[in-house]
């Protein structure tokens, strides 16, 4: 059974990233697609990177880049960082990068270089961080970081009219580009949601890992799925993004 498994932020949520995988009985003939924050969160940030790499030597994994893997990128590669990103669960990820050894922090470096902005399947579905606002598609889009930045996305899916015809001339020609879009971002918590939720064409997959929700994974076909435990739980003692 050859499957397309989307997984949601996971914020160095090891412990639930294992979880999830046992749960959906995840085989090398599945196909996962990760959509990005791998770190800035949980304790286990570095450990999951070390983990991801892993498994892309016995597993099909396609990796898009998020904006918290792109801070941690620019921190690694040029020692710089914004002071909000340590806000925001950079310091813990700091904190284990200070830990690792220069050799598996320079694997860690290659991995954020060979991230990918987007994906786009044989079914005309796009799968990335936080979205694009190139009315064209994301192949012409001038401004790269709204591929791991951008919430208007979402937002604008969200407000959707559901009564609005695609034929209309008012209906956004960015929600018409491909058959399904799948994104995490911007947690479904925020709607006091934890499931996978649907908008318009739109997926979010983000279901508040970082926070107090799941780490969830995603059927792309079937649309079935498969959480850990609430993160917290996972991690007693630790605030996470909290």
């Amino acid at each position: 059974m050859n499957r397309t498994l989307v997984i949601g932020d996971i914020h160095g949520a090891l412990k639930a990233l294992k979880q999830v995988i046992e749960k959906a009985q995840v085989t090398p003939e599945d196909t996962l697609i990760f959509l990005g924050d791998y770190v800035d969160g949980w304790s286990d940030s570095t450990a999951l990177v070390s983990y991801l790499i892993e498994l892309q030597q016995t597993h099909q994994c396609i990796f898009i880049r998020g904006n918290h893997d792109d801070l941690c990128y620019t921190w690694l590669s040029e020692k710089q960082y914004f002071p909000e990103w340590l806000q925001h669960g950079g310091k813990v990820t700091m904190d284990g990068y200070n830990a690792l050894s220069k050799e598996e922090t320079s694997l860690h470096i290659q991995f954020y270089e060979r991230l990918n902005n987007y994906h786009i399947d044989a079914k005309n579905r796009l799968f990335l961080h936080a979205g694009f606002t190139n009315l064209k598609g994301p192949h012409l889009e001038y401004f790269p970081k709204n591929f791991y930045w951008d919430r208007t996305l979402w937002e604008m899916a969200l407000a959707l009219d559901p009564n609005l015809d695609e034929s209309s001339i008012h209906y956004p020609k960015r929600l018409l580009l491909f058959d399904e879009i799948f994104i995490g971002h911007t947690p479904v918590t925020r709607i006091n949601k934890t499931i996978p939720t649907q908008a318009a064409s739109v997926w979010n997959i983000d279901t508040g890992a970082a926070f107090k929700g799941p780490l969830t994974i995603l059927n792309a076909d079937t649309k079935e799925y498969w959480q850990s435990d609430p993160v917290f739980q996972l991690y007693p003692g630790e605030k996470g993004r909290n």
